[in-house]
């Protein structure tokens, strides 16, 4: 199973965005979300990310990590630096919207697809239109 790690500034963003994409999966998939900084305010923390991550990586075969902003990259990057070379190389970031992008990815991965493509699946929400003109 491919996990979903959806990494916000927001506690409760991340949490309602992973509420949100576990709707569209139910019990075939795993979503994990972390958000706030250390104290629990806006920001985000290195060392969540971190202990998600070996949270998910005891129990899935990979993870994809949705950030919200640049800020949420440079933390997840953070955080991959101190897995052990084996873990990193089940972990990818993926380019993607983070509430379309994490419903997108857990749909996928509630098939049973490779990491690989869960991320691209991902990625293909930057594509999504919401109004038709």
């Amino acid at each position: 199973m491919i996990g979903i790690l959806v990494v916000c500034h927001s506690f409760k963003a991340s949490s309602g965005i992973a509420e949100i994409a576990l709707q569209m999966a139910g019990e075939k998939a795993r979503v994990v979300g972390v958000g706030g900084n250390e104290e629990g305010g806006i920001g985000t923390s290195t060392g969540k990310i971190y202990e998600a991550l070996l949270d998910l990586l005891d129990e899935c075969d990979g993870i994809v990590i949705l950030p919200d902003l640049g800020s949420a990259v440079l933390s997840a990057k953070a955080a991959l630096d101190f897995l052990e070379e084996e873990q990193k190389s089940r972990v990818l970031i993926a380019d993607a919207p983070v509430l379309e992008g994490a419903v997108m990815a857990v749909v996928e991965a509630s098939t049973g697809s490779s990491l690989e493509k869960v991320k691209q699946v991902a990625e293909e929400a930057h594509s999504l239109k919401k109004l038709r003109v």
